[in-house]
């Protein structure tokens, strides 16, 4: 887990006291904390039972209210910092109280004072930098502690320094040895290389995977054995963010002939000025032989497993429907309701089905795209029809709101545009609450064409957005899907295969935005006529 979502889970984690006489206030803001996602907090109507709770309870933030019996709000964060000095307080104010609040700051250190009424988002706010102010304080004292353990250190050995040194040194030849044992022997190749691809240092492994000698390839650039594109790119990417993967790559092997999949991690070699960037990386090279046969297999397994399916539930469904349509005579109420859950689940596999072997040619790159010039308006028509009714069924108002010529053409794969529109406006009616709102939007620019369609629905969790379009992600951390997770992959796969751009955006409570753009594809009419 990096840190920064540790920082993250210890700020939502942090132990928020508020202290206010009005139960309605201490109610409300202990409810806005939670739906924030603060789940620890803890309310008090009286500061004398708050001061009992924080002699047993270290807290991350303080919050009181200045008008209150036995004890006002000055005399309460009076008593806390005698408590907790460093801990960050917050004090809730009148306008009337402005001026004592102020004066409150340089008696008692207050970190803020908030007037009433306040708003949400600054009390949230001041509440997050509150908590990270506490934090920052607890670490610097703790960094002023380790530092003066540290001199104390330094001070019980100053007088063996040579002896230290003397170990220090044995303890760095042996973690040398270490090292070297463990780059001469890995199973991986090892190299160091500079800025435009040079090779300065390999290991066996790398030698062993190129057919090269250690002195042969110290004399050549990576890209002369390193094949797939990409290694100047990863570099620079390398030197922006202390890392970066080579993916899709080989190894022609100089005595096999065989070409090796490999793939490369590298990360910057720390430069000993902190004011210059290193020109050196470090780079782990893997052999992926086995990992890319192993995907092959599966892939064609899910392929062939697929494919071979579809024929005898396409003969089920037809079967069925012979039942319902009363090719075989007449059927009761009950055996008509059976029949058709079986033809319904039965249909629903099928999509899965046929979802599964799209997927599987996209990634495989198998699929090619029929692009032809289509009306987009009549598509957009076509699929929306299509949902309306079930929309109706949940009140909702589904509204479209052109803004290209009704005549407009554009040139793409017809089918697997329309996959993505339905994909999308199906999923819109799905999670809109009933009497919602979805409105599809639909517009031309310098030739590009934007299909968006908005909804006023929940929302996503800013965190969630970027798996949503991932294979098999099923809903958000906060509500899971029935659904196979394939239809966003899949949308995605798409639109990216018509050079196009697929995204989201959304906030809780207020709704989500699904777009898609496709760039350069409109073709005017006058055209269309010329180029037939």
């Amino acid at each position: 887990m990096g840190k920064n979502m540790l920082y993250y889970i210890a700020m939502k984690d942090g132990l928020i006291v508020v202290v206010d006489d009005e139960q309605m206030v201490t109610s409300a803001l202990k409810t806005l904390l939670k739906i924030e996602g603060f789940s620890n907090c803890v309310t008090f109507n009286n500061p004398v039972e708050a001061i009992e709770f924080l002699k047993q309870n270290s807290p991350d933030i303080i919050i009181s209210d200045f008008i209150m019996p036995q004890m006002n709000g000055l005399e309460f964060l009076s008593e806390a910092k005698k408590l907790y000095p460093d801990v960050s307080k917050i004090l809730l104010t009148g306008y009337a109280d402005k001026k004592n609040a102020i004066s409150a700051i340089n008696e008692i250190g207050l970190y803020k004072y908030i007037e009433k009424p306040w708003d949400n988002d600054d009390l949230l706010i001041n509440i997050r930098n509150g908590i990270e102010r506490s934090h920052l304080l607890d670490n610097l004292h703790e960094k002023i502690n380790e530092l003066e353990t540290a001199k104390q250190e330094l001070e019980k050995y100053s007088h063996n320094l040579e002896d230290m040194v003397a170990q220090k040194t044995a303890d760095l030849y042996r973690a040398h040895t270490k090292l070297k044992s463990i780059i001469n022997y890995c199973a991986d190749g090892i190299i160091i290389v500079d800025k435009n691809g040079k090779l300065e240092q390999v290991n066996p492994a790398t030698e062993n995977l190129s057919g090269y000698s250690e002195s042969h390839l110290l004399s050549t650039n990576l890209s002369d054995i390193l094949y797939g594109g990409g290694l100047r790119e990863t570099l620079e990417k390398c030197i922006e963010d202390g890392e970066a993967v080579l993916r899709d790559c080989y190894i022609a092997n100089a005595l096999s002939e065989k070409q090796i999949p490999v793939e490369v991690n590298f990360a910057l070699i720390s430069s000993d000025n902190e004011n210059e960037v290193s020109q050196k990386f470090v780079g782990v090279i893997r052999d992926v032989s086995v990992q890319k046969e192993t995907d092959r297999l599966r892939d064609d397994f899910i392929a062939t497993l697929t494919h071979d399916m579809r024929t005898p539930l396409t003969a089920a469904i037809q079967t069925l429907e012979f039942f319902l349509d009363g090719t075989v005579g007449e059927l009761n109420d009950r055996q008509h309701m059976l029949l058709s859950t079986m033809k319904s689940n039965s249909e629903g596999l099928l999509g899965l089905v046929n979802s599964l072997l799209t997927v599987y040619k996209f990634d495989a790159g198998k699929i090619e795209l029929v692009k032809s010039h289509f009306n987009a308006k009549d598509l957009i028509m076509q699929r929306y029809e299509e949902l309306k009714p079930l929309a109706d069924k949940k009140n909702i108002d589904f509204v479209l709101n052109f803004e290209i010529d009704d005549d407009l053409l554009i040139t793409a794969d017809r089918q697997e545009i329309g996959r993505v529109i339905a994909n999308l406006c199906g999923n819109a009616v799905n999670y809109t609450n009933p009497n919602g709102k979805i409105e599809i939007t639909v517009k031309e620019q310098c030739g590009d064409f934007l299909f968006s369609i908005s909804d006023n629905g929940n929302g996503i969790p800013k965190e969630d957005i970027p798996n949503l379009f991932k294979r098999f992600s099923q809903g958000t951390s906060k509500k899971r899907s029935t659904g196979t997770g394939l239809g966003l992959y899949l949308s995605r796969q798409i639109i990216e295969a018509h050079g196009g751009k697929i995204w989201l955006e959304s906030k809780i409570n207020k709704g989500s935005e699904f777009s898609f753009i496709l760039t350069d594809v409109a073709v005017k009419p006058e055209k269309e006529r010329l180029t037939v």
